[in-house]
């Protein structure tokens, strides 16, 4: 588990094919950035652009995970070089500063708008329709590995947009800043709703089996 604050972040620096031709993943070796290492260990989640991964190799200041080609093919930004968002797995003991994540991505994003608005920026993306439900005013969202609150949220033909306030302080510590209109982004959806959504449609599916 993780709670989408970011605490570093880091860079590809390889990215290195896995044997087994086309279907097969990659190796990326990332330097950690800021993010300490000390107390990690083989075997250990971290979180890099919202997506949960295993250290398969570490050193003292970089660590090296397998990313397969079906977490490439649902995910953004992890086929290439270049920085990323970075975070341990929590621990009982930590606050919890933004909200339960899995580090599970559920969708990609398409930027549609992002726009400085007096101190902040606004950053308007669109989700899949299947995400659409998930998404509440108010409500909490994950955007490559950073915890969110959404401030909008419109449904359109095809999916769902919602606008999010970024912080000056959120530009300065995460690759948001590096966002244009177009690219694309990881998404997980509350936790919570996801469970919610499962209960309040248990009884309709149950029903619809019998009848089958």
């Amino acid at each position: 588990m993780f709670t989408g604050i970011v605490a570093a972040v880091g860079n590809i620096e390889t990215v290195i094919p896995l044997p087994g031709g086309h279907d097969a993943g990659v190796r990326l070796v990332i330097g950690a950035g800021g993010l300490p290492l000390a107390d990690v260990a083989l075997g250990d989640s971290i979180a890099i652009n919202g997506a949960c991964m295993t250290v398969v190799e570490k050193t003292a200041d970089s660590f090296a995970v397998d990313v397969s080609r079906e977490s490439l093919n649902c995910t953004a930004g992890l086929d290439s070089v270049g920085e990323v968002n970075l975070e341990k797995a929590l621990t009982l003991h930590e606050r919890l500063g933004g909200h339960l994540v899995s580090g599970h991505v559920d969708g990609l994003g398409i930027v549609r708008k992002f726009e400085p608005v007096g101190e902040s920026w606004e950053l308007v993306i669109e989700a899949p329709a299947t995400l659409g439900k998930y998404l509440a005013f108010k409500g909490s969202i994950v955007v490559n590995g950073v915890s969110l609150t959404v401030n909008r949220v419109e449904d359109v033909q095809g999916g769902c947009r919602f606008s999010i306030n970024l912080i000056p302080h959120t530009i300065q510590v995460t690759t948001l800043k590096h966002l244009k209109v177009d690219s694309k982004v990881n998404l997980e959806i509350d936790l919570i709703a996801r469970y919610v959504e499962r209960m309040l449609t248990a009884g309709q599916r149950v029903a619809q089996a019998a009848k089958d």
